[in-house]
């Protein structure tokens, strides 16, 4: 199976390019953040053309997740178990929950699709969102594999955390002034290896950013930032065989800040034989 996550910042405005790179690089399953649209805006067609089927999360034109897979889709999930909601002004366990995660079960595989909260910065109530958003993801990640611990099992999306300072080149971003490499921040990323999940690119990839802001050059100085993860339970990260972080997708028309990240693994299903699966025809 390959397994992509993009956050694609606003699918409707780049659709066309989304497709054709899942099409490219022979994706099973793309999960994408920050559609930025309802579903019934979701430009389904074009996915639908390629072979691909779509589920969508999303409230309005912020945040959004959505997932498409090549493969049959079950057990669709809009929230993990505990997930906090957040509105301005609004205190409380019964805040709003947002459109940023969405989970699926496909071909025996569990996929979330996360677009974890920003933090805006280390005094917003946000940040105290993120922090506990992240903690109760942790948790519930950890419970379902407590309860099935062979699951293969994927956290995949934009976590908005450096977790390491050879992943942030963005000069603007300064330790103990800046969100997304404050140490709490870090605390909570390092914590989903309690959970039993692995960061799977990192030992075939050790370097390279997946996000440059549009601002002030930053893409061409290469002054970027590594948020976009895929964190594997053991009995996944056991069969990665593959990664690859596209960095030239920052290139060309309208792209996105974000860049695609690829995995691939094989865990012996009899989907691995893909002669049968659709295709897409110029």
């Amino acid at each position: 199976m390959r397994l992509a996550t993009w956050n694609v910042n606003s699918i409707r405005t780049r659709v066309t390019r989304t497709v054709e790179f899942a099409v490219r690089e022979d994706i099973d399953v793309l999960a994408m953040q920050e559609i930025k649209c309802k579903p019934e805006q979701f430009p389904y067609a074009q996915f639908e053309e390629a072979g691909y089927h779509v589920e969508v999360h999303g409230l309005n034109q912020w945040n959004g997740v959505a997932i498409a897979s090549r493969l049959p889709v079950t057990d669709v999930r809009t929230a993990f178990d505990g997930m906090p909601g957040f509105a301005k002004g609004h205190d409380g366990p019964d805040a709003p929950l947002e459109a940023r995660a969405l989970g699926v079960l496909v071909d025996g595989v569990r996929v979330w699709s996360l677009y974890v909260p920003n933090g805006r910065s280390l005094e917003d109530p946000h940040y105290a969102y993120k922090l506990h958003w992240l903690d109760e993801l942790k948790k519930a990640t950890a419970a379902e594999l407590a309860a099935n611990p062979d699951l293969p099992l994927a956290l995949v999306g934009d976590f908005n955390i450096i977790p390491f300072d050879v992943d942030n080149g963005d000069p603007d971003i300064v330790e103990g002034v800046s969100t997304h490499v404050s140490p709490e921040e870090r605390q909570a990323f390092f914590a989903f290896a309690d959970a039993g999940l692995t960061d799977v690119v990192r030992p075939l990839i050790p370097e390279g950013f997946t996000y440059w802001d549009y601002q002030r050059l930053k893409f061409p100085r290469n002054e970027g930032v590594r948020i976009d993860f895929v964190l594997g339970s053991k009995t996944l990260a056991d069969a990665v065989t593959g990664a690859s972080i596209h960095r030239e997708e920052r290139k060309g028309e309208q792209p996105s800040d974000h860049v695609p990240v690829v995995v691939e693994f094989g865990l012996g299903g009899a989907e691995e034989d893909d002669d049968d699966l659709p295709m897409i025809f110029s």
